[in-house]
């Protein structure tokens, strides 16, 4: 099932990973169509307040996918509309703030990016800061609503909302142009709107009776606002560094011999670099939400068996990426730059330069989220803040001082392939084992989870696997020592709900699946059941019901266990049933 999730989940993570690049793509190939390269350098220099958007954006959805898929593991709705309250009330307030800041203070800002005091660099960069933070609020809003859609099962609006951003782009971008003859200012102001048009489609979800979140002001609280800030940490060391990345690098390329005509050039370099990379960051966010869930389950094989298929798929899309941007790069730069020259040529070559290093960029970013998921935020800080800057900058100096402007273009591969490297001397030292095998990547500890004799995993699609299933925990449980009471309660869980799944559940023509999970830890044992069919709440369903013959098997089931738990996202239902050792309960009593 994890195969599946991470198919299914794959193509929409990418895709919303273009809900920032994606206007900021179509902004500088208008701009370079009407307004010339050195609109281009302006846009560039702006760069770094756009990221810090954009970053302050990713921390906190960063921080949602985190808190809520420890939430969502440990079935409690109640957390996650915590996190749902809380993540809305500081993206309105810190979005605001800096809208306010960036507004009053554009045209210092302008001069601090390196693009002086007067003329035209510097009246474009201003203008387009100041048309593109009015959109700071919807900007930001996109990217918290972006896990909470996807948590929801709501793929289909979220690429609607990204559709209905893209064409708005467009049209505004060429009404500023065209009929306006707004400049840096008007482009700046189509992404703004465009943003908005994103935020009013994705929105209808959240204002819908169908909505499993609910907002309310008393369920943001303190605690949980640091809870979110915590767990996206680590993505703000990677945009941040992004920030520092840009800044550092435009000031070396500017003092290079291709001055402002080089800026355009790198400009270009990573702003098709940053819409190819939403293939790395879709890898990170799969990589953090699904991680998140099975780590709180403390589900170890789940856990390898997820980062044996995102490495697989980041290897595999990461080299069909490169090879496109390297045979496709003097049609994209052309796009961008239309008249041959220097620019131009810089451009290709930077691009050619730039394509290989995509493939150990999936890679780091699904280790990435693996890491920040499984509870060391610190190492995933320390990854980010050295890939998103200190090793390209570092690849950047040393080749820019061999080869000039043309060796600056390796700092991106060069980054990305020391990061690889530096990561697996890691493992190694840290487990003195093979640094290509999961379990030894994941570092985890050898505590962690259950071990193999004491959990019992299988996949259900018809009514004779239930009864299989229902019969081999019966004798699993017995095998462990547990009393027939307590073994038969579980053959009992296990025949009662899968089947209710199967025969309620499973739809003709649809490839259904349940997934039946029984583990064993000290006092415990621990029934988790999955499956992809509609949304139905057994939890719920009990107290609702008022036939007292409709669905004995459920009430049985919750009337024996001492726990249940339900939860619903990313299109699957989930239950988790404890059962306490009869023992225990004794001592209890």
């Amino acid at each position: 099932m994890i195969k599946k999730l991470v198919r299914q989940m794959l193509a929409a993570q990418i895709l919303s990973a273009l809900t920032v690049s994606l206007c900021l793509l179509i902004d500088n190939i208008m701009i370079g169509q009407f307004l010339g390269e050195y609109a281009i350098a302006a846009y560039g220099l702006a760069n770094p307040v756009l990221l810090l958007i954009g970053a302050l954006g990713t921390m906190l959805s960063a921080g949602v996918q985190v808190a809520c898929s420890r939430s969502l593991g440990m079935g409690s709705q109640e957390e996650t509309n915590k996190g749902y309250s809380s993540a809305i009330g500081v993206t309105v307030a810190v979005s605001c703030f800096f809208m306010i800041i960036v507004l009053l203070l554009h045209n210092p800002m302008a001069t601090w990016m390196g693009a002086g005091t007067e003329g035209e660099l510097y009246d474009n960069t201003r203008g387009y800061l100041a048309g593109f933070i009015i959109g700071a609020p919807a900007s930001m809003g996109a990217l918290i609503l972006v896990p909470f859609l996807q948590m929801a099962g709501q793929s289909n609006l979220l690429i609607a909302a990204v559709l209905g951003m893209t064409v708005a782009d467009v049209a505004f971008d060429l009404l500023s142009v065209l009929v306006f003859n707004g400049g840096m200012f008007g482009m700046g102001l189509a992404s703004s709107l465009s943003y908005y048009v994103a935020m009013l489609i994705g929105g209808t979800y959240f204002i819908s009776k169908k909505s499993v979140f609910k907002f309310s002001r008393k369920l943001i609280t303190k605690a949980k606002i640091l809870e979110l800030l915590k767990g996206g940490v680590p993505s703000l060391f990677s945009m941040a560094s992004s920030v520092i990345l840009i800044f550092v690098m435009n000031q070396l390329i500017l003092h290079s011999e291709g001055g402002s005509l080089a800026v355009a050039a790198f400009t270009v370099i990573t702003t098709i670099g940053n819409s190819a990379n939403c293939i790395s960051t879709g890898m990170n966010g799969v990589s953090l939400t699904l991680a998140g869930i099975l780590y709180n389950e403390e589900d170890r094989h789940g856990l390898k068996d997820l980062l044996d298929t995102l490495l697989k798929y980041a290897a595999v899309l990461g080299i069909l990426m490169a090879l496109l941007i390297f045979l496709a790069a003097p049609l994209l730069v052309r796009i961008f730059i239309k008249e041959e020259g220097l620019a131009q040529s810089m451009a290709i070559q930077g691009l050619r330069l730039y394509a290989p290093g995509l493939i150990f960029c999936c890679m780091t970013n699904a280790l990435k989220g693996s890491y920040q998921a499984c509870g060391r935020p610190v190492l995933t800080e320390i990854i980010s803040l050295a890939e998103g800057a200190l090793l390209p900058i570092l690849a950047g100096l040393v080749m820019g001082k061999i080869k000039g402007t043309s060796g600056l273009w390796l700092y991106f591969l060069g980054g990305e392939l020391l990061m690889i490297l530096l990561i697996c001397l890691y493992i190694w030292i840290k487990t003195r084992r093979s640094p290509l095998q999961a379990d030894n990547i994941l570092l985890l500890q050898d505590n962690f989870g259950v071990t193999e004799d004491n959990l019992l995993e299988v996949d259900i699609r018809n009514m004779d696997e239930v009864i299989a299933a229902s019969l081999a925990a019966g004798e699993f449980c017995k095998e462990h020592g547990q009393p027939v009471r307590t073994s038969n309660h579980i053959a009992l869980c296990i025949e009662e709900m899968a089947s209710n799944t199967v025969q309620h559940g499973f739809q003709e023509g649809k490839n259904n699946a349940l997934s039946v999970r029984v583990q064993h830890k000290e006092d415990r044992w621990v029934l988790r059941f999955r499956d992809d069919c509609s949304s139905f709440d057994p939890v719920a369903y009990v107290p609702k019901s008022a036939d007292i013959a409709s669905g004995m098997g459920i009430k049985l089931v919750m009337k024996m266990a001492d726990e249940v738990r339900y939860t619903y996202s990313m299109n699957l239902n989930n239950l988790t049933v404890i059962f306490r050792e009869q023992e225990e309960k004794k001592k209890a009593s």
